[in-house]
């Protein structure tokens, strides 16, 4: 499974591309809105960074100003993925995007027919959002799984299942197991599921041990 983080933090990204373990960025409105920065600025230095997809947001909610934001947003570099919302319109952007070859990420997913709708008008990813479905009292991950059931009986269709809205280390652990081909994930998030007590535990004993032979590997 593949790892986006989920943020427009420009120093969180430096500091996960660091790792070598990241392998694409998704942002939003919201994200970039936080950091107070120029929208275009922000997604082209992320771009820059990491050598993935950067799903980068349409502001727009009709069918022509999401095709022409999302031209301007696909031509500031080449690991742009546009992000459009589950609409009518936005499956029709998707639709005309994807044929110009752009990468698309249909984003606001809920149900296992929007999924299938968006990999018909052609989306590289769908982005279901889990935590979002666990907070109104649904199984967020039941819905990856009913994706990759009906994904695999149709091998034509390309769309890679976006796990989003990860609250917690062991949404990574079920994405996983339900067959996500990524999961997009908040830096908090992400360096949590390097920790366990037992690792840290471990390694104090190795250094107690090590240290108490008076020897050096160098």
């Amino acid at each position: 499974m593949k790892f986006f983080a989920d943020t427009a933090d420009i120093n969180e990204i430096q500091e996960l591309a660091a790792t070598g373990l990241l392998d694409g960025v998704t942002t939003n409105l919201s994200l970039i809105a936080k950091t107070g920065r120029d929208f275009i600025a922000t997604i082209s230095e992320i771009c820059a960074l990491v050598e993935g997809p950067v799903s980068a947001e349409v502001a727009a909610t009709d069918m022509e100003t999401m095709l022409s934001e999302g031209r301007k947003l696909a031509s500031i570099a080449d690991n742009v993925a546009v992000k459009v919302p589950l609409t009518w319109d936005g499956l029709k952007a998707c639709r005309a995007l994807s044929r110009d070859g752009i990468m698309v990420n249909v984003t606001l997913c809920f149900s296992a027919n929007q999924a299938l709708l968006a990999a018909k008008a052609g989306a590289a990813f769908v982005s279901p959002f889990i935590g979002r479905l666990d907070d109104v009292g649904e199984d967020g991950m039941s819905l990856i799984a009913d994706i990759r059931t009906i994904y695999d009986n149709y091998p034509d269709l390309g769309t890679e299942i976006l796990a989003a809205s990860i609250r917690h280390p062991r949404h990574v652990t079920e994405a996983a197991l339900a067959g996500a081909d990524v999961a997009t994930v908040p830096p908090a998030v992400l360096k949590q599921i390097v920790h366990h007590p037992l690792t840290d535990k471990g390694l104090a004993q190795f250094v107690a041990d090590w240290k108490k032979t008076g020897q050096s590997i160098l």
